[in-house]
């Protein structure tokens, strides 16, 4: 029996929830330490354990069960995680825009970090958003330029990389900072990526990673991006220091534990069982119009079929709205339902980590009929569209798609399903 839009959209976030199953980051940890426990600190030592990130209360839990002896634990996540844990401190901070909890978050972490001595060993556990989470801004940078810096970078079109790039030089801890001062106790990390190809540099802004480039890459990003001239006064003359940089951090042991690529093989193994399922790309990323016209362009076979993607958009802010790049790209494919089969379809695109752009919801659906409902309520959604308010356009069509925060996060999973 062919599949109705309503039961598209239950085999959506069915399939949707599996993805995000597949990266919960205790379980990944879990297994990681089944084949290689964790280091253990010399005589007299501790275990010093520093979890960053959306996933940071998960990984630390998992890993404390594996701690012997004396241990400190400290964790970093953002507000709208509310998970607490015996044995360690749980301080919450601000995601995307950085602020004064995690201003007081980043000291905190320097602190216990030169407190490490050689017989220490230094567990950290990242996961993405520690960007955001853990500003370490360096002298004569303040946290409003820090926060300034984000919103240019998160409205500019820039992927991960380049935006993670730029933050870096500007940190105490990104870049390899957490190494430089941990040391001499060598460092051990397990990361999450929701890095598209896993570069383990942009994750988190690579706190345990030599950086990803200089100075006068970041100088080059802003100027394409045509953003320098609005950096703030102290971040640009950061930026056109002649002084040296820093030496390069001391080598740590970092180890992948989870990625989007292996959530996306999750969602094909439970999509195959109701759908003639592929794997499109495991690279969709750039500007959300690019993506959709993507998405439009892949062929589709006869009969149930699901086309999935896993990447992270970018969408340049022009308007006053409120979004995200998954609701954004969710209303775009909905705005372009005249180029779909004649036959029940249903998209979905949204965050693995729960929170699409700053809102409450991972990003949206979207049908045959989304444009006809935001209408019926009133509302235009090519006007919605031009002014980047793409959660106005989705609440409105009941298309948001809300599943609170996942307490993980491996970039966004994309699926066009066909009846």
């Amino acid at each position: 029996m062919a599949l109705d839009a309503i039961a598209l959209r239950t085999r959506a976030r069915e399939i949707f929830d599996h993805a995000v199953a597949a990266a919960d980051p205790a379980l990944a940890l879990r297994k990681e330490l089944a084949v290689r426990p964790l280091p253990v600190p010399s005589d007299g030592g501790r275990c010093i354990l520093i979890a960053i990130g959306k996933a940071a209360p998960a990984m630390l839990t998992e890993a404390l069960h594996h701690v012997r002896g004396p241990r400190v634990a400290l964790a970093v996540t953002h507000h709208e995680n509310t998970a607490n844990l015996d044995g360690a401190t749980v301080l919450r901070a601000g995601h995307p825009v950085p602020d004064a909890a995690g201003l007081a978050a980043g000291q905190r972490v320097m602190d216990l970090l030169r407190s490490a001595h050689e017989n220490d060993r230094v567990i950290a556990l990242i996961s993405g958003g520690g960007s955001a989470l853990l500003p370490a801004p360096l002298a004569g940078i303040s946290l409003e330029d820090k926060a300034a810096l984000n919103r240019l970078l998160l409205g500019a079109g820039l992927d991960i990389t380049q935006m993670n790039l730029v933050r870096q030089q500007v940190s105490k801890l990104k870049g390899g900072g957490l190494l430089r001062l941990a040391a001499p106790a060598p460092v051990t990390a397990y990361i999450l990526s929701d890095v598209i190809g896993d570069d383990l540099r942009a994750v988190a802004s690579g706190p345990t990673v030599a950086p990803i480039g200089t100075r006068e890459d970041a100088r080059t990003i802003a100027i394409k991006a045509g953003i320098w001239a609005r950096f703030p006064g102290a971040i640009r003359a950061r930026l056109e220091d002649g002084v040296a940089p820093a030496a390069e951090p001391p080598l740590p042991q970092n180890i992948l534990i989870g990625s989007n690529r292996m959530s996306l093989e999750a969602a094909l193994q439970d999509a195959s069982q109701s759908f003639d399922a592929h794997i499109v790309s495991d690279a969709l990323v750039g500007d959300v119009a690019s993506a959709a016209e993507q998405i439009l362009q892949s062929p589709v076979t006869d009969g149930p079929c699901a086309l999935l993607f896993g990447g992270e958009t970018t969408v340049r802010l022009t308007g006053t709205g409120r979004g995200g790049r998954n609701q954004e790209l969710a209303l775009r494919i909905a705005l372009r339902a005249q180029e779909m089969p004649k036959r029940p379809w249903l998209f979905l695109s949204g965050g693995t980590d729960g929170r699409d752009g700053p809102t409450s919801a991972a990003g949206g659906f979207a049908d045959a009929g989304t444009t006809a409902r935001i209408r019926a309520a009133g509302l235009d959604p090519h006007a919605l569209l031009a002014n980047n308010d793409s959660y106005k356009a989705l609440s409105a069509a009941g298309d948001l798609l809300e599943t609170g925060a996942t307490g993980t996060n491996v970039a966004d999973i994309q699926m066009l399903l066909l009846a």
